[in-house]
């Protein structure tokens, strides 16, 4: 006998082998042991989840002689002629190619005559959603009033496409994707019964590439089988490579590089991918998968209860958690969004190289890509305040290698210049005033302000400040205010805004921003208050110029606690 493919060879014949479908298949059963079977039913879902395969199976149970808890015998002869196909009881009609008026009188003209064996004839009508307005026009009053011994049976993918009068006139089951976890354990024991060893972690990358579908599920490992006939083991890097896709480090490569900027390493991650002969469309909804996974892991306080989500064992879990670290969820979803938009544009497309490279390096240079809204603004933003800190960084080293005599400025000879104040320069410079190098490190230090006593206004104010800055709908705006601090202004009743960066000044320096805030602030308070609004200096560090008022208030509750208690 020629060989048959696995979809075919176990496809399920009773009730009991269908697999993530439970709702349906109670009720079904119920229906038949109770005898309340209706004269209509429609079958809806995506591709694989076993529509046509449950048709059949209630068109045998409601013709079989001898059924068993609702389910078919599949031994009488009317079991065996349905399963044949060869029964005139059960008709299957493929509505793609069976669409107009005329297919569909037939089947009305064929109603009025009763079975010659079994109880019911059972029409399934496959794509149900093809017929034409004319067609379901003449199936209208046929489906609504067929003889006691007719049943229709039909299904879609599209349930959106069907008329409601037909939608009003049949019980509607929604078949559900199946489940990872189910898709597995079911190829697991197909496998058992082919004698094939196949990886578990193998097995449940098929379940998963297989989106729901037990019929796509059983294709993909047949292809994998095939490929790989006569080895000991189907590997998971045999599935990998029949189906064209990566190890899952990759992304985590491809993200690192992408976060850094680094345009070079992620040219050369997709030159591998080519080289190794996987998939570009692939590669790309993969990763869009992984950064899902991400933006669900830094949304989301106790990870362990995603496991179920994610679908990832608790090893990779962590390893996730790890590699959410690397970007907010803003830079998440606008990596997402721009990767997504690939995937779409990757199904047409003749040169899918180039774009998913064009792809990267947007991500790596938000700068280079036209602010459209408000995620290039966003990422942007990020960068310039990710290079100033930076910046920062470096020149508040380079100050307290000063301060404390372990920096050789360039031209001098080692231990020739003794420390602010110690001494003298020699070498080089034929001799420097020591204290002219001393007043220049000062001078790079900026004056710490005095702490003020705070009004009782502004002190109210601090700590309503996270509540009104929540308030605001701009979500740019938020974003800056979230990142500034606040002080007490110089005249010592003003409310000071310190922001670091330019663009951020820029935006809240606005008098019309300053009239939102002094309004919120009223509002939030009852409290009327003038606002300033000033930039940090380029390489200034807050704490040694402000006070915030927050931490000023927090540090005048402390007092005040334990002065009670003395």
């Amino acid at each position: 006998m020629s060989y048959q493919a696995l979809y075919r060879k176990w496809r399920p014949v009773t009730f009991e082998d269908v697999k993530g479908q439970d709702h349906i298949v109670t009720t079904l059963k119920n229906q038949i042991k109770l005898d309340r079977v209706g004269h209509a039913y429609l079958f809806c879902g995506t591709r694989g989840t076993g529509k046509t395969t449950v048709a059949k199976i209630f068109a045998k149970a409601v013709n079989c002689e001898n059924p068993v808890d609702g389910s078919p015998c599949g031994e009488c002869p009317t079991c065996k002629a349905i399963a044949a196909g060869v029964s005139m009881n059960v008709v299957e009609i493929d509505a793609a190619s069976n669409n107009g008026v005329d297919n569909i009188r037939e089947i009305r003209d064929e109603v009025m005559y009763s079975p010659t064996e079994g109880k019911k004839k059972v029409y399934i009508i496959d794509e149900v959603h093809m017929l034409s307005i004319g067609a379901f026009n003449a199936l209208l009053k046929t489906l609504e009033e067929p003889p006691e011994y007719v049943i229709f049976i039909l299904a879609t993918t599209e349930a959106s496409k069907i008329p409601i009068t037909i939608l009003s006139r049949c019980q509607r089951y929604d078949f559900h994707r199946i489940s990872i976890d189910t898709i597995a354990g079911r190829l697991s024991q197909l496998m058992e019964y082919e004698n094939i060893r196949v990886e578990d972690k193998a097995l449940r990358y098929v379940a998963k590439a297989a989106d729901g579908s037990m019929r796509d599920a059983l294709s993909l490992i047949d292809q994998c089988v095939a490929f790989h006939l006569g080895q000991d083991e189907l590997t998971y890097e045999n599935v990998l490579d029949v189906l064209g896709a990566v190890d899952t480090t990759v992304f985590a490569d491809t993200l690192k590089a992408v976060v850094s900027g680094d345009v070079s390493a992620c040219l050369h991650i997709v030159e591998d991918v080519v080289m190794q002969g996987r998939d570009l469309s692939q590669f790309t909804s993969d990763f869009v998968w992984y950064l899902r996974n991400l933006l669900l892991v830094a949304s989301t306080k106790d990870i362990s209860s995603l496991e179920d989500v994610i679908d990832v064992s608790a090893d990779n879990l962590k390893q996730l958690a790890e590699d959410a670290k690397l970007a907010d969820a803003e830079t998440l979803m606008r990596y997402i969004r721009v990767m997504s938009d690939l995937s779409n544009e990757l199904k047409l497309a003749t040169q899918k190289r180039i774009k998913l490279e064009v792809s990267l390096i947007k991500l790596c240079k938000p700068a280079m890509e036209p602010a459209a809204d408000i995620g290039e603004l966003s990422g942007r933003v990020g960068q310039l305040e990710q290079q100033l800190e930076e910046t920062i960084k470096h020149i508040k080293e380079t100050e307290d290698k000063l301060s404390d005599g372990t920096f050789i400025p360039a031209g001098y000879g080692e231990g020739d210049y003794q420390g602010p104040g110690n001494g003298s320069y020699a070498g080089n410079n034929g001799g420097r005033d020591a204290g002219h190098m001393s007043g220049m490190t000062e001078a790079v230090k900026p004056e710490k302000k005095v702490v003020q006593a705070l009004p009782e206004d502004i002190k109210q104010i601090a700590l309503s400040w996270d509540d009104i800055v929540s308030s605001i709908s701009d979500p740019l705006l938020l974003t800056f205010l979230r990142q500034a601090n606040v002080a007490l202004a110089s005249d010592g009743a003003s409310l000071e805004i310190v922001l670091k960066s330019t663009s951020a000044y820029n935006s809240v320096s606005r008098e019309e921003v300053k009239e939102q805030l002094i309004d919120l602030i009223e509002e939030r308070t009852g409290l009327k208050v003038n606002i300033i609004v000033t930039k940090l200096p380029d390489g200034d560090d807050f704490q040694n110029r402000f006070t915030d008022i927050r931490q000023q208030v927090n540090i005048d509750i402390v007092v005040d606690d334990k002065e009670e208690y003395i």
